[in-house]
């Protein structure tokens, strides 16, 4: 038996986005007015104010959204998890025990002894084979980080199987053991009921038009409710195996507007508060009632240039835009207390981090470099963002920069549910964008960022951004095989050092800030834990 905890250095660390919107006076007071009157939740019941206006799904086969995956994360258990008591140490969730084999080629899954999905049904082996396989085979944005292993949907029924009572799983790529088993605890190896799923299958659909609104999981809470930029509702299960969680009911108010959940905050209308601004957290830090909980996190908020389009696929081009962003005076000023400075794919805190910071505002030092590539006088460019704050706030910093240097930027902004579907499909020019590890271990950040085998538009690799970008480096591609497949830590803390020093200098990306989360919680609420990534965030212990 052979049992992996988290990598050395496992301390989760990161940052996180919130921003600052100027409102009229006459426009707080209708958003306070339009608000419902509450009385405040009851005891029993959690109520967060939080934009969840990304969320596109709910079937964990699909999502790759922030506040998707925080929702999935509390209704399934996944085959490997890390626990709110620990979010450092990679125990089994679905799995109580694992057994590889010598080659590491082969891994063995015991099914956690006495657990129930929300149904009833007992969770079994093939209900793990069935939820892998089925990621696989609907082949939808994450499935990539399982697809990696060597399986496609012609091969996964013989690599993935029941074996006894046992899962069985057999990697044909060459992959760390360490490296497979932190990829299963990402919010793709969540493992669905198969019984309940396949009673809700549509002309072969594998359950996927009922699951997208629908939960059948074995988490400690159940879907109740999704209506999109509205609300979340779950309810406790129970019987969940760690026992039932400390309130009945947990409910995601949308509340896109950073004011609106600032007045509803101090109101007492919610006992959370998820997006304020640095001024917002300032303006209430000390209000009775409430603190103020300081989360770091994973969370990278970056540039990226599509390498199709004529201009931005020039190097030159590319490089002097990393010396068009104020990055010292944004984190200064408007996001200051909730992001810090970093230009790495993989975040500062967690093991395998680069911690250089090698570029700064240099307008003379880019008009040079824009010169270089034919363009002295700067071009016009689109710019597409999130329509949530920060983001406005960070695109309208650098269109100032990029003017500077003759570069003509216009903004446009969107939630999140058209701008990824847009960036998936390779419909952009210039992007600002955020992204988060799916699982602790580097290659999760590093194989999207710089892995790219088929850099074909027909190949659909959604869910890598150099394919996104239309990027591909066949030496990147090489030194990102070697790093994901070398055993020995220090060789392979090296290599990824290497390549995010490499993505730095020669990549289609600016990789600017990461994230602090600044929340305003209701003293009375206690046991509200929020890790690293999205898919670390728990309210199963949270108690009034």
């Amino acid at each position: 038996m052979t049992n992996f905890a988290g990598f050395p250095g496992g301390t989760i660390m990161g940052k996180s986005f919130q921003f600052f919107v100027v409102r009229p006076l006459a426009v707080l007071i209708a958003l306070a007015l339009s608000l419902p009157a509450l009385a405040g939740p009851p005891k029993d019941t959690f109520v967060m104010a939080k934009d969840i206006s990304d969320i596109i799904t709910l079937d964990p086969a699909e999502v790759f959204e922030f506040s998707g995956g925080e929702v999935i994360a509390n209704i399934y258990d996944k085959l490997m998890m890390f626990e709110p008591e620990d979010l450092t140490t990679l125990v089994g969730g679905v799995a109580e025990s694992w057994d590889i084999s010598k080659d590491g080629k082969t891994v063995l899954f015991t099914v956690r002894s006495g657990m129930t999905f929300h149904s009833g049904n007992p969770v079994t082996a093939a209900d793990i084979v069935y939820s892998l396989r089925r990621v696989v085979k609907l082949s939808k944005t994450p499935s990539f980080i399982i697809t990696q292993f060597g399986w496609t949907p012609e091969n996964v029924d013989s690599l993935v199987t029941v074996e006894g009572d046992k899962a069985k799983i057999i990697i044909t790529e060459e992959f760390s053991p360490a490296l497979v088993l932190n990829a299963l605890s990402a919010g793709i190896a969540s493992i669905v009921d198969m019984k309940e799923v396949m009673a809700h299958e549509v002309d072969g659909d594998m359950g996927y038009a009922w699951l997208k609104t629908h939960s059948a999981g074995s988490g400690p809470f159940v879907l109740k409710t999704w209506k999109a930029n509205e609300l979340v509702t779950l309810e406790a299960n129970p019987n969940y195996r760690h026992g039932a969680p400390g309130v009945k009911r947990v409910i995601i108010r949308h509340i896109a507007e950073p004011s609106a959940q600032r007045l509803m905050i101090e109101k007492g209308d919610v006992d959370l508060a998820r997006d304020l601004t640095p001024d917002q957290i300032v303006g209430i830090s000390g209000t009775d009632g409430l603190r103020i909980q300081a989360d770091p996190k994973a969370a990278l908020i970056y540039m990226a240039a599509n390498a199709a389009d004529p201009i931005l696929g020039n190097p030159k081009v590319a490089e002097a835009l990393r010396y068009l962003v104020d990055y010292n005076g944004m984190a200064n000023s408007f996001l200051k207390g909730q992001f810090q400075v970093h230009q790495a794919a993989w975040p500062a805190g967690l093991w395998g981090a680069y911690n250089e910071t090698p570029f700064s505002l240099n307008i003379e030092k880019a008009k040079a470099l824009l010169a270089e590539a034919g363009y002295p006088n700067g071009f016009e460019i689109r710019m597409d963002t999130l329509n949530s704050s920060p983001y406005p706030q960070i695109a309208q910093s650098i269109q100032a920069t990029l003017a500077q240097a003759g570069i003509k930027a216009s903004i446009t902004t969107a939630e999140g549910k058209t701008l990824w579907p847009m960036y998936r499909a390779q419909k952009h020019q210039l992007i600002l964008a955020q992204w988060s590890p799916d699982y602790t271990d580097p290659h999760s950040n590093i194989d999207a960022f710089a892995h790219n085998p088929d850099n074909r538009p027909e190949a659909k690799l959604t869910g890598v951004l150099a394919w996104r970008n239309a990027w591909a480096d066949d030496a990147m591609n090489a030194k990102v095989v070697s790093a994901r497949n070398e055993l020995d830590l220090d060789n392979r803390e090296a290599l990824y050092h290497e390549i995010q020093k490499d993505l730095q200098m020669s990549s289609p990306y600016v990789v600017m800030f990461q994230q602090t989360e600044q929340s305003a919680v209701r003293k009375k609420v206690e046991g509200y834990v929020s890790g690293a990534t999205f898919d670390l965030i728990f309210y199963r212990n949270i108690t009034k």
